[in-house]
């Protein structure tokens, strides 16, 4: 975007792959391989992978099939995913982003749990929030709401008062569902209307607004 947008809030919600960290190789590589197992176009099932747990993205694929099935699929190809880790790489500004955000109230909401995403973010060099909500941590997926709205809480801010930072339409759904603001991270997110918009983290400038207020310059 040419234009700078300014936005102001007292807590952010950071979503993590496509957000933080890039691990759509790793994504492609796990979830083009299970396409294959059930017979699925690759390309459409990447279509609806990202942003949701996989147990989610299985349901919406395989509408007939028993969520207990899906279930114990998911727990392979998470611990597939935490297994992989070749080429998942920070975000350009993530790092930098993360370390103005030292002191400021903010939370990664992920649908990965604990295992893949300490993987993930250790992977790529960058520090994981004191704050996170996992997979383990809810028990409805993006695009439903309750992630953002718990990671909201945990910080004890009003959701109104949060900017979340997303990269799928999911993502996006859910914090919008939870009455949050929303700066797009990427390509993926350019497709769903978001407040703001970034191509990456270099476009994101924070500042502390006095008052328990946060500044974000995005653009």
């Amino acid at each position: 975007m040419t234009a700078t947008t300014v936005l102001t809030a007292r807590a952010l919600l950071l979503d993590m792959d496509g957000t933080l960290v890039n691990s759509d190789a790793a994504v492609e590589r796990v979830w083009r391989r299970w396409a294959d197992r059930h017979g699925l176009d690759g390309d459409e099932v990447m279509k609806v992978v990202h942003g949701r747990q996989g147990y989610a993205s299985m349901a919406l694929l395989l509408p007939d099939r028993p969520m207990e099935q899906n279930l114990a699929d998911n727990a392979r190809m998470l611990a597939e995913e935490t297994a992989d880790t070749d080429g998942v790489v920070a975000i350009p500004g993530a790092p930098e982003f993360l370390a103005s955000l030292r002191g400021l109230p903010h939370a990664l909401v992920t649908s990965a749990d604990i295992g893949l995403s300490t993987a993930r973010m250790a992977a790529a060099g960058l520090p994981l929030p004191d704050v996170r909500v996992t997979a383990e941590s809810v028990g409805a997926s993006k695009p439903d709401p309750e992630g953002f709205l718990k990671g909201a809480a945990e910080l004890g801010v009003a959701p109104a008062d949060c900017v979340a930072f997303e990269d799928s339409g999911a993502g996006i759904t859910a914090a919008r569902a939870a009455g949050m603001r929303v700066v797009g991270v990427g390509p993926r997110a350019a497709r769903h209307a978001p407040d703001a918009l970034v191509t990456d983290l270099r476009q994101i400038r924070v500042e502390r607004a006095g008052q328990g207020w946060i500044r974000l310059h995005v653009g």
